[in-house]
C-alpha cells in the first residue's frame, strides 16, 4: 500500500488551517482517510474563542478515531457524532450560533475488504481511480451553484446563503449538517486509488485550468504530493502580478493532498 500525504500554509505568518490523516488497521484490509479544509472567518468577531485550527484539530481528530475504531457507524453517523463532541468542547465558552463559528470542509473515505465508502462536504474532492484506471471526481457542487450575487460579500453569503437552504453546508456546530453530505459506497474490488485533497490543490484544475481531473490524479501518482503542491505554487507565483486566474482570490491558500494506492 502506497500512502503519501502533504500539507503546507498559504502564508508562513499564519498557521495552517487544514487537517488530514490516514488510519490502517494492523491487519492491512482496511483503512481510513479525513480531509478537512477550515473555513477562514473574515475579521471581526466569529463569537469563538477559539481558531480554525483549534476546531479542526479537534473535528479532524474524532473523525479520524471514529472511522477507524467503529465499522458498525455510517460515515454521516461518523460525521454528526464527532461535530457534536467538538460542540460539546466549547459550547460552555462560544456562540455556537454565529454563522462563522469555526467550521471546515469535510472529505471522509474509508474501505475494508468489500467496500469503499465516501463523504464530501462543501468544496473539498475526493477523486477515485477505478480498477480500469477510470478517475471520477466525488464532489459537493452546491458552492458553485449558488448565484454569484449571494457571495458579493462575507455578510450577504453569511445572511443568505451560508448553512442555508438552497445554499451550501460546511462542517460547523451543527451535527444535522451530517445529512447533508454527499455519501456513497463502490465495490473495493472497483477502486484502485483514492486522492482526497482541498481547494487549495484543486484550483490545478479549478482556477488554473492546467488539466482535468484525470490529469491531476495522473500527475500525483506520478511526481507524488509534495511536488504536486509545489506545481500549484508556482502558477500561483506566476499568476501573483497579473491575477489572470486568481481574481480577488487568495494568492496561496492552505493546500492539503492525501494520496492511497488501495
Amino acid at each position: 500500500m502506497r500512502i503519501e500525504l502533504a500539507t503546507e500554509p498559504g502564508t508562513q505568518d499564519r498557521p495552517n488551517e487544514d487537517y488530514a490523516s490516514v488510519a490502517v488497521p494492523a491487519s492491512g484490509r482496511g483503512g481510513a482517510v479525513v480531509v478537512l479544509d477550515g473555513v477562514t472567518p473574515p475579521t471581526g468577531d466569529d463569537g469563538c474563542l477559539h481558531s480554525v485550527p483549534w476546531f479542526t484539530a479537534r473535528l479532524g481528530g474524532a473523525l479520524a478515531e471514529l472511522s477507524a475504531s467503529r465499522p458498525d457507524m455510517t460515515l454521516r453517523d461518523i460525521l454528526a457524532e464527532a461535530l457534536a463532541r467538538t460542540a460539546e468542547a466549547h459550547r460552555s465558552t462560544c456562540d455556537l450560533s454565529h454563522p462563522r463559528t469555526p467550521q471546515a470542509t469535510v472529505v471522509l473515505a474509508r474501505w475494508d475488504a468489500e467496500r469503499v465508502a465516501y463523504l464530501v462536504l462543501s468544496d473539498s474532492a475526493l477523486l477515485v481511480e477505478a480498477a480500469d484506471g477510470t478517475v471520477s471526481a466525488l464532489l459537493d457542487d452546491r458552492l458553485d451553484r449558488v448565484p454569484r450575487a449571494n457571495l458579493v460579500s462575507d455578510a450577504v453569503a453569511d445572511a443568505t446563503v451560508r448553512n442555508k437552504e438552497g445554499g451550501f453546508f460546511t462542517a460547523a456546530a451543527d451535527p444535522t449538517v451530517a445529512s447533508r453530505a454527499v455519501t456513497g459506497s463502490l465495490p473495493r474490488s472497483e477502486v484502485r486509488a483514492l486522492a482526497a485533497l482541498t481547494d487549495g490543490v484543486t484550483r490545478w484544475v479549478e482556477k488554473f485550468r492546467e488539466g482535468d481531473w484525470a490529469d491531476l490524479f495522473a500527475l500525483v501518482r506520478k511526481e507524488g504530493a509534495e511536488a504536486t503542491v509545489a506545481r500549484v505554487r508556482a502558477l500561483e507565483d506566476a499568476d501573483a502580478e497579473t491575477r489572470t486566474y486568481l481574481g480577488r482570490g487568495k494568492l496561496h491558500d492552505d493546500a492539503t493532498l492525501v494520496y492511497a494506492e488501495l
